[in-house]
């Protein structure tokens, strides 16, 4: 690539927003009707933590949720192991609001997988848009307890 952007990148968000923008205009009682829930993500539904452990693997291998709903998932590491965490399927139907470490702040773009080389914690904030089935687990570990699986209503 020369590093020049083509014109279809920078059109069609632009377009979206357009067009997001008149429809609002139009239906003015849409405006706030989306307004009226509140905003989804001032308060988090905390997750039962997910401890892994060298000895015993996950602390949690089913999680029940819903769409639409904005979830707190701490997830704790005992640093006997390096674990990579992967959850692709489930990353990928999600909004992913933050990645907190140590009180520092990621905002991904996308997701795919976390990775402690020691021992701590990090806390995950996310939307499921879409429901189904998702498997989580530790890559190359799945067969030793660390599997899982979101069951997304």
């Amino acid at each position: 690539m020369d590093g020049r952007h083509s014109s279809t990148q920078n059109t069609a968000p632009a377009w979206r927003f357009a067009a997001a923008a008149l429809v609002l205009t139009l239906l003015p009682g849409a405006a706030s009707e989306a307004w009226a829930e509140g905003n989804p993500t001032r308060r988090a539904i905390r997750l039962d933590p997910l401890e892994m452990a060298a000895d015993s693997g996950f602390s949690v291998t089913r999680y029940e949720i819903e769409t639409g709903v904005y979830y707190k998932w701490t997830i704790t590491s005992d640093g006997l192991e390096e674990y990579k965490l992967v959850a692709p399927e489930l990353f990928g139907e999600s909004w992913i609001d933050q990645v907190v470490i140590a009180d520092l702040e990621v905002k991904p773009a996308g997701l795919r997988a976390v990775e402690f080389d020691a021992e701590g914690s990090m806390d995950i904030w996310f939307i499921v848009l879409r429901p189904g089935e998702y498997n989580y687990g530790v890559e190359g570990l799945q067969t030793q307890g660390f599997s899982g699986v979101f069951a997304v209503r």
